[in-house]
């Protein structure tokens, strides 16, 4: 079936041409992304202190975070199971080290190394009253991370955070992650919003601010060791989630909406 347009009056050609466009105004604020490791808890610090405690030195964090990251590549990608991924990473950092062990040897220590960081889990000091201002504002949350789901929705559990998330992401989960467009741009159509009206706020420049960024959302950086790195136009460098609601308001026309909790 073809569809004819109505051509313009004169009139109406004449105001359309006349009309100017208006001044631009920066968008309303609907929600608010965070990371969770190193943003909100410190994982570093308790992840550093667990690892140094098994093997009896403290130099090896580098190489444990290289490994990590390699392997929740593949799951993303597919090409590794989730529920083999800890035992097959943990397996291959030993073997790292020159230590090759049996399939009972690597759960324990694997066993070990969880329970030595459930018991070192700390919040930052600036996490608790962001998250009220936050909450108080109206605006939806969401966590967004790249580790695994059982342990991160566990950690936000016992840290008293999960009352505060409308949602939860998980790369592992969703078959993509950070800094993928599809991870952000999943996130904010699961809470009914445009990119343009969410922030990421996290820790890594390049997987959570730029990645943000160039999805449409607003990125901020959380650069709470001080690192020197040349942040890029439109990402916004934080030092502590005590800057956060002042920047969120200077950045955006209104900060959240009336919802339903």
């Amino acid at each position: 079936m073809d569809f004819a347009f109505a051509t313009p009056t004169a009139s109406q050609a004449t105001a359309e041409r006349a009309a100017p466009p208006g001044p631009w105004s920066p968008p309303a604020l609907r929600l608010v992304c965070l990371d969770i490791d190193d943003t909100l808890i410190d994982f570093t610090s308790a992840g550093s202190r667990a690892l140094a405690e098994l093997i009896g030195r403290a130099d090896m964090w580098s190489l444990w975070e290289r490994i990590t990251d390699e392997h929740v590549a593949k799951v993303v990608a597919g090409d590794l199971a989730y529920a083999d991924m800890h035992l097959t990473r943990s397996r291959c950092f030993l073997a790292e080290l020159g230590a090759e062990m049996d399939t009972g040897d690597v759960v324990g220590f694997e066993a070990r190394r969880r329970e030595l960081l459930r018991r070192s889990w700390r919040l930052f000091d600036d996490v608790l009253p962001c998250l009220d201002w936050l909450n108080a504002a109206g605006v939806q949350l969401a966590a967004v991370t790249n580790a695994s789901g059982g342990h991160q929705r566990a950690k936000l559990a016992d840290l008293g955070l999960a009352r505060f998330f409308d949602h939860v992401a998980i790369a592992g989960e969703m078959g993509t992650a950070k800094p993928d467009p599809v991870m952000f741009h999943t996130v904010c159509l699961t809470m009914g919003c445009d990119p343009s009206e969410a922030a990421h706020v996290g820790d890594k420049l390049d997987t959570d601010a730029i990645g943000a960024r160039d999805a449409g959302l607003g990125g901020v950086w959380l650069n709470r060791r001080a690192v020197t790195e040349d942040v890029p136009t439109g990402v916004h460098e934080i030092d502590s989630l005590a800057e956060l609601p002042e920047l969120l308001i200077c950045e955006f026309a209104s900060v959240g909406v009336p919802i339903q909790r």
